[in-house]
């Protein structure tokens, strides 16, 4: 096994992406009632599962990258499959411990099942059409890891589905990202971000709190950065402004995770989430975060 430098195996997990990553936590956390101490650590937890499934999809598509996307780190020679492998396989008992000792049982409960998803994805589903479900199950789960220090994982399952269709679209869209695609599949996920969007900003359902305008203000905000980089490519469908799409999709979710952190009566901290926004959009510009 090589000894990566530390820049391709940041290449490698898809470093930048992680920004997109906590939030899922924060918000089933809030929306469960049980932001506190071990959010952090579940926050922890997710992460170390992100990146575990990125080292593991690009293990799984060594072979397909090395037609379709020759400058990413195993098929150009800058981390051996092997090396690719072992980072998947560290980084998913890494994040599986890290809930046990956070969370206990509880968070074990969903931990375990969320790693499971993350390798199925990559590993049989993601070619086929169960691959947006699958992928959309992921971060849903990850929403729910995030509420398991709470009483009861009910509260946070609005927030998880918001999640879930957010993830769910992105992935679609992202199945043009190598050969472009036509333009309905872009008019379509961004029909479903609009309505996304109206949704988490308009009045709370019964139980949730809140002030309207940290909310509304921040689903707008992801409406209009994800929306407008999907209508660009309603316009010219090529790879380039799928690509631009899909990270636009990346990058604008912690607004999104802010957005429903507020409905869920932690504005100061879903604003705190939406400042990762700027910072993920710049990495991004440096390291793909797809």
């Amino acid at each position: 096994m090589n000894r990566a430098p530390l820049r391709d195996l940041l290449e490698l997990v898809r470093a930048p992406a992680a920004l997109s990553v906590p939030g899922d936590v924060v918000a089933g956390a809030a929306a469960g009632r049980a932001l506190g101490r071990r959010t952090a650590g579940l926050a922890c937890s997710s992460v170390c599962l992100y990146w575990a499934g990125m080292a593991a999809n690009d293990w799984a598509d060594r072979r397909l990258d090395a037609v379709e996307r020759p400058e990413r780190p195993i098929p150009s020679g800058r981390v051996s499959p092997g090396a690719a492998l072992a980072v998947a396989a560290g980084l998913t008992a890494a994040g599986v411990a890290a809930a046990a000792l956070t969370g206990g049982r509880r968070a074990l409960a969903v931990a375990v099942p969320l790693a499971a998803a993350v390798w199925t994805y990559d590993l049989v589903a993601k070619n086929t059409r169960a691959g947006p479900l699958v992928m959309a199950l992921c971060r849903g789960l990850d929403v729910l890891l995030g509420a398991t220090p709470g009483r009861s994982l009910a509260g946070a399952l609005p927030a998880a589905f918001t999640i879930t269709v957010h993830t769910y679209l992105l992935t679609v869209l992202s199945r043009g990202e190598v050969s472009g695609t036509g333009r309905g599949r872009p008019a379509t996920t961004l029909t479903g971000t609009l309505a996304l969007a109206t949704a988490t900003a308009a009045r709370p359902v019964t139980g949730e709190r809140g002030p309207d305008a940290v909310r509304a203000a921040l689903a707008l905000w992801y409406a209009a950065q994800f929306g407008s980089s999907q209508a660009d490519a309603v316009a010219d469908p090529s790879p380039a402004r799928v690509r631009a799409a899909v990270t636009a999709g990346i990058v604008s979710l912690p607004a999104l995770q802010g957005a429903l952190t507020a409905r869920a009566g932690a504005p100061r901290t879903g604003l705190a989430l939406a400042a990762a926004v700027p910072l993920a959009r710049r990495l991004a510009r440096k390291l793909s975060p797809t």
